[in-house]
């Protein structure tokens, strides 16, 4: 450090020196990462600006491609030619950027630090200077970054770049290849890490694409799908055009493949079932991919994790279906694909990801439930299989809630007194939709039925009690505790007059 400290002060004067500047911005480079690799991240940013300015200002006065370090070391006749000398100029000065978005990182400073980012990736093509695993996995994960933005379009652009960059490494090598096992491993890993960003990609489109959709109660809105259907068709593509100049990656071949893949699958909003499947479908695709490397023995954490992205995907498709048992349908596929890695799951290792799939599965089973009810009031009047399927899935949809809520007790199996906060919306939704659901069981029995609403209320009261007591959790469960307080104040007068009713037999 003090070696690069002193080349810096006796360079100062002549930094700006075509025989001097090259050297002066690798020796700020070399200062940035050795000051990064101390935690001392402002002094590194120090360094790696002053590196960048420096680089602008030159190329601003001067431009001519500056010497190169090693020459100060050759004979005349070994001297570089100009083209390798500006190709060496521009490979430090993108060491520059690399290590700004890694100081703006650490900083979080997102923003800018994607910005960096998208501008070494570009840079690295331009002047062929990466290994194509390494720029094919930095750019999938800039792809998060612009999802997280909901820009589609940019997303789905980098990802098109990922896996075009990644085949550059061959495909994946089979076991009489010379490569070792552990390098197929690698690759393989890779493969399915990008595969991964592309599950992400379909489900944070059709999630984003619901959320524009739907109504007050998690419907499709018809005039809204009508509405942007209609703005869809008068924007065109001009938009997408304009934004795609500042985003596109390397050469025209390269630009040609990017744009083969990214025809595959949309980045606009779909707008109803046929749309939506498309992208699904492709989503669907990469599941099968990513599962292919992260299997559940050995990779039971990523594997639950793909399923579970899977099954998010089943439920934002269903959205968009129209037909309640096509719908219906959806969600056993769920169902299907979620019960059994619960069941071999053990919640003693596992114990955040059992609580996942148990809500999950008994939200399905809740959601099911609903749509079966649906189904049987457009009936003139219920069938004996409807009411068996609408009280089994309201049972096992409480099943499940109830594990999750036991899930909560300590060792002593007693219930929180009062629920940390990562818990409380969670174990007052599942409190919530019991209630609900013993209310949605269909009985001839008048006791039975008597039995259920009494169960309904105490959950009901649950909620409405817990939130006296501890207001602070009314902000997160604002619409269930509204509801709650009004079937507190309607089910007594139900439960009396059921009583009334029953009082001549008992």
């Amino acid at each position: 450090e003090e070696h690069l400290q002193r080349c810096t002060q006796l360079l100062e004067p002549h930094r700006l020196s075509p025989d001097c500047v090259s050297l002066y911005i690798q020796a700020q480079n070399n200062l940035g990462i050795l000051w990064s690799e101390r935690d001392e991240i402002k002094t590194a940013q120090t360094y790696l600006e002053s590196a960048e300015a420096l680089y602008n200002q030159y190329m601003k006065e001067d431009g001519n491609p500056p010497l190169d370090p090693s020459e100060h070391f050759m004979a005349e006749e070994e001297k570089l030619t100009d083209q390798e000398r500006s190709k060496r100029f521009e490979k430090a000065y993108t060491h520059t950027l690399y290590y700004l978005a890694q100081v703006y990182q650490h900083l979080e400073m997102i923003e800018k630090a994607a910005q960096y980012c998208h501008t070494t990736l570009k840079r690295q093509l331009e002047y062929c200077g990466y290994y194509p695993v390494e720029w094919a996995l930095n750019a999938a994960t800039l792809s998060q970054y612009y999802l997280s933005k909901q820009c589609f379009m940019e997303s789905r652009h980098c990802l098109a770049a990922a896996s075009v960059i990644f085949s550059q490494a061959g495909q994946v090598p089979s076991a009489e290849d010379n490569e070792t096992e552990q390098d197929q491993q690698d690759l393989r890993q890779r493969k399915a890490e990008i595969a991964r960003c592309w599950i992400k990609y379909c489900l944070n489109l059709l999630q984003s694409a619901r959320k524009l959709l739907e109504d007050n109660i998690g419907e499709l809105d018809p005039d809204r799908q009508l509405e942007l259907k209609a703005q869809r068709k008068k924007e065109e593509d001009e938009k997408e055009k304009g934004r795609k100049k500042a985003v596109l990656f390397g050469t025209s071949d390269i630009c040609d493949s990017v744009l083969a893949m990214e025809e595959k699958v949309s980045s606009v909003y779909p707008l109803d079932f046929q749309e939506a499947r498309e992208i699904f479908l492709v989503g669907q695709n990469y599941v099968q991919e990513a599962k292919e490397f992260f299997q559940v023995d050995g990779y039971v954490t990523d594997h639950i994790e793909i399923v579970q992205d899977h099954s998010a995907l089943f439920k934002v498709l269903a959205f968009f279906e129209e037909d309640y048992e096509r719908r219906c349908k959806m969600h056993k596929r769920r169902i299907d694909m979620l019960e059994p890695i619960y069941a071999d799951l053990n919640p003693q290792y596992y114990l955040l990801i059992s609580r996942q799939l148990q809500f999950e599965l008994a939200d399905t089973y809740y959601e099911m439930m609903d749509l079966k009810v649906a189904i049987g009031n457009r009936l003139e009047e219920l069938d004996s299989h409807t009411i068996k399927k609408i009280n089994s899935l309201a049972q096992l949809a409480i099943k499940y809630y109830e594990l999750f809520l036991d899930s909560l007790r300590n060792p002593d199996k007693v219930f929180p007194e009062e629920l940390e906060e990562d818990v409380l919306r969670p174990a007052m939704v599942a409190k919530f939709h019991i209630a609900r659901l013993y209310g949605k069981l269909i009985t001839s029995d008048s006791k039975k039925q008597l039995e259920n609403m009494q169960t309904s209320l105490e959950y009901y009261t649950f909620l409405v009690d817990y939130c006296e007591k501890y207001p602070n959790a009314v902000r997160a469960i604002e619409t269930e505790l509204e509801l709650s307080k009004e079937m507190v104040g309607l089910l007594p007068t139900r439960m009396e007059r059921l009583r009334a009713k029953l009082c001549p037999f008992i």
